[in-house]
């Protein structure tokens, strides 16, 4: 059976909101996607790293 993914808070590095970004707990060490703002529609890269403790999050421009 598949966990369901969670839900990290993080704010958008455009347009400043606060946003959730679903996150798989189970996966890779690491991985990057590209994924829309909800908010302004702009493009962010996501990067998921993931270990035993769990996971983290972070948002970055599409244009850095």
């Amino acid at each position: 059976m598949q966990p369901f993914a969670e839900a990290a808070a993080q704010q958008c590095p455009y347009c400043g909101e606060e946003v959730e970004v679903a996150v798989d707990p189970i996966g890779v060490a690491s991985e990057t996607y590209i994924e829309d703002c909800p908010v302004c529609c702009r493009p962010w890269t996501v990067r998921v790293s993931r270990d035993e403790e769990g996971f983290t999050v972070n948002l970055g421009r599409d244009d850095d």
